[in-house]
């Protein structure tokens, strides 16, 4: 017996065609989270290099 998955926005029954989503419109707003930040993913924060300090003045 398989278990029946369901949209992780809507709880809608999944579509084959869009793998973990119910439609393109649930995964392209899924993807607009992660690209607006909404979403992310533990971690230390990134260095960002100072340009002063690499003397490329």
């Amino acid at each position: 017996m398989t278990k029946r998955r369901n949209c992780p926005l809507c709880k809608k029954p999944v579509a084959q065609e869009f793998q973990s989503f119910c439609s393109r419109g649930c995964r392209d707003k899924d993807l607009l989270k992660w690209f607006g930040e909404d979403y992310s993913v533990p971690g230390e924060p990134a260095m960002i290099p100072d340009p002063e300090a690499d003397g490329l003045d």
